[in-house]
């Protein structure tokens, strides 16, 4: 009764880089995270680096990480790279307190999340021609 773990990243032509400690609450990194996902990478990293949110500085960091993996690791082109998949999960949440009027506090919560980025190598499709319409 053992049950077959299913391996992520077997496909040699994925690269991905995890950042485990991010200040953000999942909330809050999840549009940031579909708005990139299918881009290249230098319009990913341009479109991150005029955003107005606090935390596209570090998603910005870890595409970087990841194109340095590629560059290094695999001698994959830069230019040819896109984003294939981009998401996040919850990890710990800090729990602090407040203090409040009449000797009473308020809980305030620190949420943290993972966030993974996965590139893959875009190819050009090359369109298959089946004859002319008559």
């Amino acid at each position: 009764m053992s049950k077959k773990k299913k391996k992520l990243n077997n496909d040699p032509k994925l690269v991905r880089s995890v950042n485990k400690n991010v200040r953000s609450s999942t909330r809050k990194l999840k549009p940031i995270l579909k708005s990139i996902v299918g881009k290249k990478v230098d319009v990913a990293i341009r479109d991150l680096t005029f955003s107005e949110k606090r935390i596209s500085k570090d998603v910005r960091k870890t595409i970087s990480s990841a194109v340095a993996n590629a560059e290094n690791n695999y001698q994959y082109d830069i230019d040819k790279l896109i984003i294939k998949e981009a998401f996040c999960g919850k990890q710990v949440i800090m729990k602090r307190f407040r203090p409040r009027a009449k000797g009473r506090a308020a809980s305030i919560k620190k949420p943290y999340s993972n966030l993974t980025i996965i590139l893959s190598e875009f190819k050009k499709k090359v369109e298959e021609k089946h004859g002319t319409k008559s």
